[in-house]
This record gives structure tokens, C-alpha cells and sequence, in this order.
């Protein structure tokens, strides 16, 4: 019997995976483009930073948008958006222009929070319906994109390729992406329902919400979903930690070469891909709590590995302790926020604010920290947040209103 939800499935995937590659190709070039806009590494923080406004912009705004549309256009906007910012990146780094990659960053974190909200909200909607894991696999394919990118980067690195000639290819797998993956989203998924409309006024708004619409309770009053926000904030952070700051952690704190220091960001981004990949069996067998939690540990300890190892070897191998411990946080938690079969799509989206609120505040702390006390000193604030979504996980054990069964027969 043919699957119904599998152009679906892989056109979400390539999607994801679309996002990875462009977010790699960026990272594996910051010290190149660093360079070329004679940025401080404070400076640096500065012009990242224009990823995380962007981020929290688009995540922010997303789910108020799928509930009215659906998730279908915020996921083909958001999608036009990264790979338009990616170009404008190269473009800012040809011309070295510090505003110009900032722009660019800008539309890269617009495009993304708002894709990345509709295309949890798409791939929680769709696990809830076959019973399957998903979202580990969504962002399975997040990761190999990274991993793409960034064996691309570094080879393209260790040449010397000009950045800009680089990001504006990597524009055009991205949009052969896009335009392939378009056509199998779905029209409607997350809209919520028209309210009902009586013959009187009375007892609505001037906008034509009913009052007990507005007195709708937030989903933030259930106690679980705010461990899981406190577990996907730490969990982002470290994964944004990573992407933002992994090469020249390596480059500035273990004195090792750009083209090193870009193959250690695709060792920790290959680590995240075989977590995420391998992943969904742990969780239908010992459950979200107890995977969140052992993650959370692993995680934190191989954090703590990169910032006190003696020599780049350890700190490498702590990297990969690194991507295997912050793989499954983030999509397992999602997961669980969104086994909701009313305000699934709600719950994703205030969820996911979390881990923007994140992505938000990392680039310019850990760049400022950083500055005055060393990159390798700034990655114990990520251990101690690691440490706290160990213990927030704990809180999550209750029983989840969908149960996931094993895709294996």
C-alpha cells in the first residue's frame, strides 16, 4: 500500500535539509569573512547578532500566520527568504562590508525562524497522524545538510575560493531545493478554525473575536510545556553555540588552522546527524524524559571537554561528545510540546520561542564574554544551561498524549 505521507515527509526533508546547507556553508567561512571585514571577535558577536534578531522576528511571528494561513506559505516565504540571505551574505563578504553581512544574516534568521516553526508544525502534525517518529528525522536531515556544507567549506577553504563565488553556488542547490520540495506541502495545516459568527454583535470585539476567544488561556499555564521550554532553550543554545562559534573557538582558543577548525564544525555537525538519525528507536523504547535528560548530561560533559582539554586532539573528540549530546534535544522536546491534537501547532510555536530566545541571546554573550575572558571560558555558561536541562527533564516524564510506536516491524 502506497504511504500517503511520503512526498509529503521528503519534501519537508529536503527543506530541512536546504537550511542546513546554507547555515554550514556560512559557518565553515566566518574566519574568511571575519577577514574580510576586519571584525574584533566582539565585532563578530555584533554582526551575528543579525541572525538572531532575525530568528526571533520570524519565530515570533510564524505561528500568528500558520493559524491564520497555515503552515504552507510561512514555510515557502521563510524557505525564499534563507537562500535570498545567503546570497546577500556573500554578497556583504565580496564586498566587505560588515552591514552588508549583517543584512544578509538578518533574512538568513527571518527566513529560518519562520520556516523553522512551519515546518516543526508540518512534521509534528504528521508524527501525530502515522504514529512515527519524525521530527528526529526532520532534523536528522537538518544536520547531513550541515555536514554537506560544510565538508564543501572545507575543502573550499583549504583553497582559498573566494567566499562570494562559494555562497552564490551554494544559493543555487539551495533554490533547485526549494522549488523541487514546494509543490508536496500541503494547503492548511495548523490554520485554526474561522470562529463562529452569530446574527448579533454583541459580546465581540471590534475586530470580530469573541470575547471568550480572547480569554482563550495561554499554553504556557501547563507546567510540562515550561520544563520543556527550559530544556529546548539550553538545548538550542548549544547547538547555536556550535554553529556560530565552533571554527573560531578552535581557531582562537586551540591555535589550530581555519581549514582544522572547520573540520572539527563538521565533525560535531556529522555527530548531530548520526544522533538525530539513529535516534527515534531510543525514544520509543525508553521515552522523551529519559533521552532528554541522558542527552542533556552527554552534552554538557563534552562541552566541558572542549573547554579544558590541553590539546586540540581532545578537544576534537569532546566536539563529537558535544554533537551526540545536543542532537535529540531539540526535536525530541519539540515532540513532546506538540502532542496536543487541539493546540499542537500553539504549543510548538511558543515552544520554539524558546530555543530562538536563545539563538537571540548566544552570539552577542558568548562573543562579549568571549572578548574579556576567552572563547574557551564563555562555552562554561553553555555547560551550566546543559546542566540545568538535565534536570528540567526530569519534569517532563509524564506520559505524552501520543504514544509513538516503533517504525520497525
Amino acid at each position: 500500500m502506497a504511504d500517503p505521507y511520503r512526498r509529503l515527509r521528503l519534501s519537508l526533508f529536503a527543506l530541512t535539509l536546504l537550511t542546513g546547507i546554507g547555515l554550514s556553508s556560512w559557518v565553515t567561512r566566518t574566519p574568511a569573512v571575519r577577514d574580510a571585514v576586519d571584525a574584533s571577535t566582539a565585532g563578530m558577536g555584533l554582526i551575528l547578532f543579525g541572525l538572531s534578531v532575525g530568528s526571533m522576528v520570524g519565530v515570533l511571528s510564524a505561528g500568528a500566520f500558520v493559524r491564520r494561513y497555515g503552515a504552507r506559505p510561512v514555510i515557502v516565504v521563510g524557505a525564499v527568504l534563507t537562500v535570498v540571505g545567503i546570497g546577500v551574505v556573500g554578497l556583504g563578504a565580496g564586498a566587505s562590508t560588515a552591514a552588508g553581512v549583517f543584512a544578509g544574516l538578518l533574512l538568513v534568521g527571518l527566513g529560518g525562524g519562520a520556516g523553522e516553526i512551519g515546518l516543526n508544525i508540518e512534521a509534528a502534525a504528521v508524527e501525530t497522524a502515522t504514529r512515527r517518529p519524525v521530527l528526529p528525522l526532520l532534523h536528522g536531515c537538518f544536520s547531513l545538510g550541515t555536514v554537506v556544507g560544510a565538508l564543501a567549506g572545507i575543502g573550499l577553504t583549504a583553497v582559498q575560493f573566494p567566499v562570494l563565488w562559494h555562497l552564490l553556488a551554494v544559493v543555487a542547490v539551495m533554490a533547485a531545493l526549494a522549488v523541487w520540495a514546494f509543490p508536496g506541502i500541503p494547503v492548511g495545516t495548523g490554520r485554526a478554525p474561522a470562529p463562529r459568527v452569530s446574527r448579533g454583535t454583541r459580546g465581540r470585539r471590534a475586530d470580530g473575536a469573541s470575547r471568550a476567544e480572547v480569554r482563550r488561556p495561554t499554553v504556557w499555564r501547563d507546567s510540562r510545556l515550561l520544563l520543556i521550554g527550559v530544556v529546548v532553550l539550553a538545548m538550542a543554545f548549544a547547538e547555536g553555540s556550535a554553529n556560530d562559534w565552533l571554527p573560531l573557538l578552535m581557531v582562537d582558543g586551540h591555535g589550530v588552522s581555519a581549514t582544522s577548525g572547520s573540520l572539527v564544525y563538521a565533525g560535531f555537525a556529522l555527530a548531530m546527524t548520526v544522533g538525530r538519525f539513529a535516534g527515534g528507536p531510543f525514544v520509543v523504547r525508553y521515552g522523551r524524559a529519559a533521552v532528554l535528560s541522558v542527552s542533556a548530561v552527554g552534552g554538557a560533559i563534552g562541552v566541558a571537554g572542549v573547554a579544558f582539554a590541553p590539546n586540540p586532539v581532545l578537544a576534537g573528540i569532546a566536539v563529537a561528545l558535544w554533537g551526540l549530546g545536543a542532537s535529540l534535544g531539540f526535536p525530541v522536546a519539540i515532540s513532546a510540546a506538540g502532542d496536543d491534537p487541539e493546540r499542537g501547532a500553539e504549543r510548538v510555536s511558543a515552544v520554539a520561542t524558546c530555543g530562538y530566545l536563545a539563538f537571540l541571546v548566544g552570539p552577542p554573550l558568548l562573543g562579549f564574554l568571549g572578548e574579556h575572558a576567552g572563547l574557551r571560558q564563555a562555552m562554561l555558561v553553555v555547560m551550566g544551561l546543559l546542566v540545568v536541562a538535565a534536570i528540567a527533564a526530569r519534569g517532563t516524564r509524564q506520559e505524552a498524549r501520543v504514544e509513538l510506536i516503533d517504525p520497525t516491524p
